[in-house]
């Protein structure tokens, strides 16, 4: 018994040591400043230090959690601010029949990562033209995160990507843990190849990017394609914040689809740097019957695209000798 008392004690420390982080989190990112989250600490230590019992602390302790996560919750996302060039403009799409044309797809003059010209043009594609879907997959430091590009394949037309990223104002940087809050908005840029996947093999540091092509039936391919336009329509009159954890450019990918179509849970959607492995497991990427550390090796695309550079071949270049990509 006395041992259950004892874990039950430290699992309340525990569990409002994560409250109290959480909560200052809150105050330090998304509200006022850094100061008043120092002041309000400073307040809730002091009353817990002179207030006695233990439960008029949990009671104090409560109800300052609660008015944070009351007012946190408040907090709603928009489309008006002051945005970062590169995510100036909401991606949309028309749907007439089997053509979907798309307004403000980006596809920027680089000439650094921070030197560019920003361009956003229509494209016209059609659904039945279809043919599969390749994944990218970004790294840029850690082998356990990573950011999922999805390129849409087409019989008659260039690929168009899907990248689900945080839409920064002016001034802002990414912060994994300002991302646990709401800190960004989500976009769901639309882009061709030679911006978003060239930007991150040509022109940032330390960033590897590793193309597979999906074991995708065209007629599924395309029942994808539509979540994707589906989901872009709807932040035009519902925009949603970006979360870390519940909300980011993996996780947003599996919540878009039916539940019933959803992949199984597995915690690799969340070290989503081990996401290809989970995907070579299910048998849900072409392999060519390679062992995957030899798949991932053949995969990497840095070099190609780098020799490939602003050619207008982009595309085909960087998928020469990549395993599945001779398959319709």
């Amino acid at each position: 018994m006395k041992f259950l008392r004892v874990a039950g004690i430290l699992l309340l420390a525990l569990l409002l040591l994560a409250a109290f982080a959480w909560s200052f989190g809150a105050l330090w990112y998304d509200g006022p400043g850094a100061a008043l989250a120092a002041l309000a600490a400073l307040a809730l230590v002091a009353a817990l230090v002179f207030m006695k019992p233990w439960r008029v602390n949990l009671g104090i302790f409560a109800l300052w959690f609660c008015a944070i996560l009351g007012w946190w919750l408040t907090l709603k996302p928009t489309n008006e601010a002051d945005w970062q060039p590169d995510v100036a403009q909401l991606a949309r799409a028309e749907i007439d029949g089997d053509v979907v044309t798309f307004h403000n797809v980006r596809n920027c003059d680089y000439r650094t990562e921070s030197d560019y010209t920003p361009r956003w043009e229509t494209r016209t594609v059609r659904l039945s033209q279809i043919t599969g879907i390749d994944m990218a997959i970004d790294y840029w430091g850690s082998p356990y995160m990573a950011h999922p590009i999805v390129s849409f394949q087409f019989a008659d037309a260039p690929p168009l990507c899907f990248s689900i990223e945080t839409r920064k104002k002016k001034g802002q940087s990414y912060s994994a843990i300002g991302g646990l809050y709401r800190q960004f908005s989500l976009i769901y840029t639309v882009a061709d190849e030679r911006d978003v996947i060239r930007l991150r093999t040509n022109y940032r540091k330390g960033e590897d990017i590793y193309l597979y092509r999906l074991a995708i039936k065209p007629e599924q391919a395309r029942i994808r394609f539509l979540e994707y336009v589906n989901n872009l329509n709807r932040l035009q009159q519902d925009p949603r914040w970006y979360n870390a954890i519940t909300t980011n450019c993996t996780t947003a990918i599996r919540s878009q689809q039916p539940e019933a179509q959803r992949l199984p849970w597995d915690w690799r959607i969340l070290v989503n740097g081990k996401g290809d492995e989970m995907l070579f497991e299910r048998k849900a990427i072409f392999t060519g019957g390679l062992p995957f550390a030899e798949l991932k090796r053949r995969v990497h695309i840095n070099a190609a695209a780098l020799e490939a550079n602003d050619s207008p071949d982009f595309s085909q270049r960087i998928r020469a000798g990549v395993p599945g990509m001779d398959t319709p």
